[in-house]
Parts: structure tokens; sequence; C-alpha cells
């Protein structure tokens, strides 16, 4: 059956087009961070949020993790909450364990009721290298934390959800995992790190249609170069000048395109990787 035209009152957009609706969203805990942004998005449109993060892997970085960062976290996030009783919880958990994305499913529907959206931000990086100083460890554990992961919690997110049909009333689930554009071009130092999250590319069209079926888009985004703070100068300058606007992505812009997949007014989009990186010339 054809869907009818929309009236004119369906043509205006919804100022809280994600009220009432629950979002997991992994890797939020740097205020800095592409995750703490998509989160602060979801919530702005009404959604109440389940935040997950992992301090051990900040630590590891060069950059380390900052005390009070957690905290500061989870105010920013309050403050954008938009929708009456919309809520915010958050739990710390090692995706890279088997268990790991099986148990954060669980305690985000068990905290803040049936589950609406996923957001697998969260990813392993550091510790890599190029061939010739690769391990079967340092490669095993990348695919744990950034591919195996980000499958099992979709895995876990469409169990919990049930055997939903389409156009059954309930809205449709979302779920968008994140790459980093391996396909476009060499990370020639980072090849345990572009294996694993090129596979979820990999993987999208594959994962989507299986979903099809319960109602559930997934789709993956690739944002670009975005300036979370672990460029040196040298390298970030070298960056920007790819840029036609001459200045790095910033986590809110592939926010943004994330915030409005996991709405209905991408309903009809899925199996797809897309590209937000504002033109980024990986040659002269």
């Amino acid at each position: 059956m054809t869907p009818a035209e929309p009236t004119p009152a369906q043509l205006r957009r919804d100022p809280l087009p994600l009220l009432g609706r629950v979002a997991v969203v992994t890797g939020v805990s740097r205020r800095a961070g592409i995750g703490y942004a998509i989160a602060r998005r979801l919530a702005a449109l009404g959604a109440s949020l389940f935040l997950h993060h992992y301090a051990p892997h900040d630590r590891d970085q060069p950059r380390g993790a900052d005390p009070g960062e957690e905290e500061a976290v989870l105010a920013g996030v309050t403050e954008a909450l938009a929708g009456d009783g919309a809520s915010i919880r958050h739990q710390e958990s090692d995706l890279a364990d088997p268990d790991g994305p099986d148990r954060l499913i669980e305690a985000a529907a068990a905290a803040s009721g049936p589950l609406d959206i996923l957001v697998c931000n969260h990813a392993r990086s550091g510790g890599d290298g190029p061939l010739g100083t690769l391990t079967a460890a340092m490669l095993d554990a990348h695919w744990a934390a950034n591919t195996r992961s980000a499958i099992l919690l979709a895995q876990a997110f469409a169990a919990v959800r049930g055997k939903g049909e389409v156009g059954g009333g309930r809205p449709g689930g979302r779920i968008v995992f994140m790459t980093s554009g391996q396909d476009l071009g060499p990370m020639t130092h980072e090849v345990a790190y572009a294996a694993s999250k090129g596979a979820l590319a990999s993987i999208t069209r594959t994962l989507a249609d299986q979903l099809a079926g319960q109602a559930i888009t997934l789709n993956t985004v690739n944002p670009g170069p975005v300036d979370t703070g672990y460029a040196s100068p040298e390298g970030y300058e070298a960056a920007r000048r790819r840029f036609p606007q001459q200045r790095w992505g910033v986590p809110d812009d592939p926010a943004r395109l994330i915030a409005w997949l996991v709405t209905d007014e991408a309903a009809w989009i899925t199996g797809q990787v897309i590209n937000t990186e504002g033109g980024f010339r990986r040659w002269d």
C-alpha cells in the first residue's frame, strides 16, 4: 500500500522528535569527544540517555584521564535534556569483555525501559602499528573492542526489542556504527585499528538486511578527521589545509548527522555507510 500524502502538519518538523525514546550511546567519557556531542544532541531532541564509558581506556591514552571529567560530561548532557521526564543514566563497562555488550544492553533496558536507539561510538585506539610491528594480541585487542563488541551490541539490542513488526505502531529502532574512512585512504600506522573499524563498514549491509524485519535501521557513519585533541600540532596543521573550509571537523559535525539518522525522518535509510567529512582531501 502506498503511504498517503503527508498532511501540512506532518510536513512541519517536530521540535522534539525523540520525545519518549531511550538511546544508548557508548564511548561517552570526554567533553571533547564525539560521543558527548551525540549524547547532547539526542538529549536536546527529547530522548532519555543511557551512557557508557570506560575510564581505563582513557587513562592509557597519551592525554590521560581527567578525574573530574565524568561529572562534567554528565552535567553537560543533563543540561541538554529537553523532554518532560527525560533522564540520564550511565555505566562503566569493558565492551572488549565477551559478556560486556549483553550486560550493558540488559542494564540499560532494566534502568530505562524499552530501548529505541543504539549508537556504538566507543573505540579502542593506540597500541597499534604498521606491518612489521603487528602481533596477534594487538590485532585481537582491536577486533574485540571495535568490531566484536559493536556486532554483539546490535544483537543484544535487537533481542531486547523483540520481534517487532514493520508498521506495528511502535517507532522503529535505530542503530548507528562508527567507522573512520578506512576504505577512502590508507592508515599505514594503524593497521589493527583500520582493519577492525573497516570491518564494521563491510558488515553494515548484512546486519541492516537482517534487522529490517524488526523495523530496525542500521547505518554506519564515518566522521572524517575530527578535532578531539589527539593530533600533534604538526599533524593538525597538515590536515587542516586539506579541508576546503580550512578547519577540522568538530564533534558536533557528525553528531548532527547521527541525531537526524535516529529520528523518524531517516526511517527509509538503512544499510548505508555515510561519510561526513566536509570535503576532506586525502591527496594534494
